[in-house]
């Protein structure tokens, strides 16, 4: 199978979570699957599948462990309440994805020459990144290495509260345990993700870990003022260490002002543009965004811009940054793809 559109990376999607959890069926288009999925779906209309990946030439994506704690505002199951139970719901998210890479539905990416691999496959593959978003699941922090073993090359230590930091909705320090995993991370070679830490666990990690940093799924606060999104201080303190900022394709998130029940033409890609710009007018650099859409994580179709249908439709968002944000074509493939290549390039081992 051959496209036109331009190689992109997703930097988040709950891909085994949507599985596992909901029993959807991501071999089967998303489109298709919203035509028997029930209307009111805990994750929204469907708008993610690999067939979906696969034709808009989304090559890679960062694919999550992430398990639902019992005391969050989400309902499914499974949840969990301990350590162990955390541990072992991801490791079966986990497994998930290594049964689909021994199918060749996809390839988990673990060093650099699997990632050349990927991009050079014809046809074309996806290939997989695994990002564990909240590190309860790893029982200790020296852990960590076993899970870097096992697959794992990013780490967000938040999500809500954890043992390891605050997190959104749950401010808070890094803790004890959280300074730990920050020194085990940077000796095993793992990449930190500061999506949803609570502000004061962010500056803390940032000013002790000396890694490779992400948002895989962040926005700008100005445009959505709750502490799920980045200020411009964090913002700079990000992209100096040169991290990359994932945008996430949420209404709510673009858009401070949205609300469930609004049309769908209420956000556009225009507003996935100023929150591109506004990055890179804080950072100084066109070179700090990326593409983190989220899609299905607790919200679907209904509330993605206009001209979004599915993960097909995730080039879309170059065509927009040229037409108006007067990106040139090379810095549009750099939001779409190329900034988090580079983070891979430089952090996967060789």
């Amino acid at each position: 199978m051959t496209t036109d559109h331009p190689m992109i990376v997703d930097a988040h999607e709950d891909l085994a979570y949507n599985s596992l959890g909901h029993g959807r069926d991501l071999m089967r288009s998303a489109t298709e699957r919203r035509m028997f999925e029930p209307q009111d779906h805990e994750m929204g209309g469907a708008t993610t599948s690999f067939p979906d990946l696969i034709r808009g030439n989304v090559r890679i994506v960062f694919g999550t462990p992430w398990v639902n704690p019992c005391r969050s505002e989400f309902s499914s199951k499974p949840c969990y309440s301990t350590a162990e139970e955390a541990h072992s719901q991801a490791l079966e998210q986990l497994d998930y994805y290594k049964r689909l890479e021994h199918q060749g539905t996809i390839a988990i990416i673990r060093t650099r020459s699997d990632l050349e691999d990927v991009l050079s496959s014809a046809p074309p593959k996806i290939g997989l990144v695994v990002l564990m978003e909240g590190a309860d699941p790893i029982r200790t922090p020296k852990e960590a290495q076993e899970w870097f073993d096992a697959g794992l090359r990013i780490i967000g230590p938040a999500w809500g509260a954890t043992r390891y930091c605050g997190g959104t909705k749950q401010p808070g320090p890094l803790t004890k345990e959280g300074h730990e995993l920050m020194e085990e991370m940077e000796k095993i070679g793992l990449i930190l993700d500061c999506s949803h830490f609570a502000e004061q666990s962010f500056f803390e990690a940032l000013d002790e870990f000396n890694g490779h940093v992400i948002a895989s799924h962040s926005n700008c606060r100005i445009y959505c003022p709750t502490d799920r999104q980045l200020s411009d201080e964090m913002i700079r303190k990000l992209t100096s260490k040169g991290g990359v900022i994932g945008t996430v394709l949420y209404d709510a998130f673009l858009d401070g002002t949205w609300q469930k029940g609004k049309p769908k033409e209420a956000v556009t890609l225009s507003q996935v543009v100023k929150n591109i710009l506004h990055v890179g007018d804080v950072s100084g650099s066109r070179r700090s965004s990326g593409i983190g859409s989220d899609f299905d994580g607790g919200f679907g179709y209904e509330s993605i811009p206009l001209e979004l249908n599915t993960a097909e439709d995730l080039y879309k968002i170059g065509d927009a940054l040229r037409t108006e944000g007067n990106f040139t074509e090379s810095e549009a493939a750099d939001v779409l793809g190329g900034n988090f290549l580079r983070i891979l390039r430089e952090a996967l081992p060789s």
